[in-house]
This record gives C-alpha cells, sequence and structure tokens, in this order.
C-alpha cells in the first residue's frame, strides 16, 4: 500500500511561515499559529512542504487504507487560508453560517482572511475539530 505523501518534516514552522510572501497571509498564519497551539495545547510540526499542523490521529478506511495526519492545522496558500480538521465536528455544520464569509472543499475550510470570519467562532471549531478528530476519527 502507498504511503502517505503528507508526513510530518523537521522543517521550521516559524521559518516557513516567516517566508510566506503575502504579508496579510503571513500575518494571519502566525496569528493562526498561536490560536491552534492555544486551543490545542499542542506544538505545531510541518505536514509536508506547506501545511502547519496541530496534533496527530492514526485513521483506518474500510478500504484498508490507513495512515496519520494532523489533526488540525493549516497552509498559508497563495489565494486563501486553507484549514484542515475544522468541518468535522458535530457543530461545524451548525456553526459555518456564523462563521463569515468563507468556502468549504472535501475536507478544508477556505478563507481569503481571518478579518473576513468571526474568531470566537472559528475558535470553536478548531476546539470541536480537533476533539472530534482525536475522540471519534483516531483509531489507535
Amino acid at each position: 500500500m502507498a504511503e502517505n505523501k503528507t508526513q510530518p518534516t523537521d522543517v521550521s514552522v516559524q521559518e516557513f511561515l516567516s517566508a510566506v510572501e503575502h504579508p496579510k497571509r503571513r500575518e494571519d498564519g502566525f496569528e493562526l499559529l498561536e490560536m491552534m497551539r492555544h486551543i490545542t495545547g499542542q506544538e505545531a510540526v510541518m505536514w509536508g512542504p506547506s501545511i502547519v499542523g496541530f496534533g496527530s490521529y492514526h485513521y483506518k478506511y474500510e478500504t484498508g487504507r490507513e495512515g496519520d495526519s494532523a489533526a488540525v492545522g493549516f497552509s498559508p496558500r497563495k489565494a486563501n487560508l486553507a484549514l484542515y480538521g475544522l468541518t468535522y465536528g458535530p457543530d461545524a455544520d451548525r456553526l459555518l453560517p456564523e462563521l463569515g464569509k468563507h468556502k468549504t472543499g472535501a475536507a478544508c475550510l477556505y478563507v481569503n482572511k481571518l478579518d473576513d470570519v468571526d474568531r470566537v467562532i472559528l475558535a470553536e471549531m478548531i476546539r470541536t475539530g480537533y476533539k472530534h478528530v482525536m475522540e471519534s476519527l483516531h483509531t489507535p
């Protein structure tokens, strides 16, 4: 079975975020770093070349595929901020309409900038997403 392409690395999160070209995306990245660190109680780890992750969980699909992934995280992309693990929680459907300007993908939440969203709602989504991933999706 193929190994997961996105693995934890030894790359410095601080150096990665400092190198983000877009000044607002860089500023938002550092804010998310502190917010997610505080909420999860985990230190940030780079997953692959561009994802800042907090905590990890093991997943196992019915197909037999399994691997490890960051419980929650983000990537400051050129076009937007991609947030991972926040739409899994049982409260996500209730919280998303209150969040502010955003888009969703298969497993991602996309925001242009943090000023577009309610930070209290975002913090709650981080909290509930992280808890759900670690307590319900994690399969040791």
